[in-house]
């Protein structure tokens, strides 16, 4: 049996795919080995993934994550995983920018794009890999983003740039908000990033507003110009996306992918479906 993972920070998708091809999925709390040893990933696993399992003759793992940039912390997961299944014959562990890839392009090449709470990008020849325009994180990066969305909103706020419509709609919503809070949130507090993506759902029930369709739609067009556009052959490649933003403002992102002249692939909310066809097939 197959065991597949799609695992961000806050939680983890599952699949197991079985001999004759029977899917089901489970879901666990997420994981990071930049802050999570073997033995605490493990501990969980056999806690709350492993009970739920229909049998735990699991013979290879394939494991997809946020803090997988090096061959020191996929082997983190890979000892967790040992701990637990102790028949298992294969286990790779690889970053969440090629679950990406391989879920939106499976065996094909394009140029994958994931825009959630963070964004990224990479070409994928088919296989891996083969070119990326690095991602600079959230405060000099994350274009196209939740994060780098609330934040444009945030600023508007405090320049006063706001219409008086949505500023009224604003402050009903969220209170007055100080300067210093708002300081202290993105400077001192962990997680800055998420802090402002949690404004983008306002952001999302406004959309019609052309303020905010405006906002949203100059972030996709520096998204592209930072990235996408860098890429070789772009027009030549399908563009496809991920993530929470990407889908729920996804009438926003084709016009824009038109605007720059590419064509459009696949947008997913999430890559585990992608991932799991990937690994039947």
């Amino acid at each position: 049996m197959k065991l597949i993972a799609e695992s961000g920070s806050t939680k983890t998708d599952w699949r197991t795919i079985s001999a004759d091809g029977q899917i089901s999925q489970y879901k666990t709390v997420g994981f990071n080995p930049y802050y999570q040893t073997a033995e605490n990933i493990a501990e969980e696993l056999r806690t709350n993934l492993l009970p739920n399992l229909p049998n735990t003759n699991i013979d290879e793992v394939f494991y997809y994550g946020t803090g997988i940039t090096n061959y020191e912390k996929a082997e983190v997961i890979r000892q967790a995983i040992r701990m637990v299944f102790d028949n298992v014959k294969t286990i790779e562990a690889h970053s969440d920018m090629l679950a990406a890839a391989r879920s939106l392009c499976g065996r094909e090449a394009g140029i994958a794009c994931i825009l959630g709470t963070g964004s990224n990008s990479c070409f994928y020849d088919g296989e891996s890999i083969a070119f990326q325009v690095p991602p600079l994180g959230f405060w000099l990066g994350d274009e196209g983003s939740g994060g780098y969305l609330g934040k444009q909103l945030i600023l508007s706020y405090l320049h006063k740039e706001l219409p008086d419509d949505l500023r009224t709609k604003f402050d009903k919503r969220f209170g007055i908000k100080d300067r210093l809070d708002i300081i202290d949130n993105a400077y001192q507090k962990p997680f800055p990033n998420r802090y402002f993506a949690s404004f983008s759902k306002f952001i999302f029930d406004n959309r019609q507003h052309p303020f905010m369709y405006q906002l949203v739609s100059n972030t996709f067009g520096l998204f592209f110009e930072k990235y996408v556009l860098k890429y070789p052959e772009y027009q030549k490649n399908k563009i496809h996306f991920t993530g929470s933003v990407a889908f729920y403002y996804s009438d926003i992102l084709r016009r824009v992918v038109t605007e720059k002249g590419c064509t459009l692939g696949v947008i997913m909310e999430s890559p585990i479906a992608g991932l799991t066809l990937f690994h039947r097939d």
